[in-house]
C-alpha cells in the first residue's frame, strides 16, 4: 500500500511539473531552467549552504532571463 501511494505521489508530481511550463513563454521557461540549473550549481558549490543555493538559483534565473545574444 504504502509503495503504491509513493510510486501514485511520484507520478503526479512529473506530471504536475511536465504540465506546469505548458503555457510559459520561451523566456520564461528559460529563466527557470537557470533558476534550477543555478540552485542546484549553488548548492554544490556551497556545501549546502542557503544562501549559496538561493544566491545560485537568482543568478541563474537572471542569466536565463537575458538568454545568450
Amino acid at each position: 500500500m504504502k509503495n503504491t501511494l509513493t510510486r501514485s505521489a511520484i507520478i503526479l508530481l512529473a506530471v504536475a511539473a511536465m504540465t506546469g511550463c505548458a503555457n510559459m513563454t520561451a523566456r520564461q521557461q528559460n529563466a527557470a531552467i537557470g533558476a534550477a540549473i543555478g540552485g542546484v550549481a549553488g548548492s554544490v558549490l556551497t556545501g549546502g549552504d542557503a544562501l549559496g543555493t538561493i544566491g545560485g538559483a537568482a543568478v541563474g534565473g537572471v542569466i536565463g532571463n537575458r538568454g545568450i545574444k
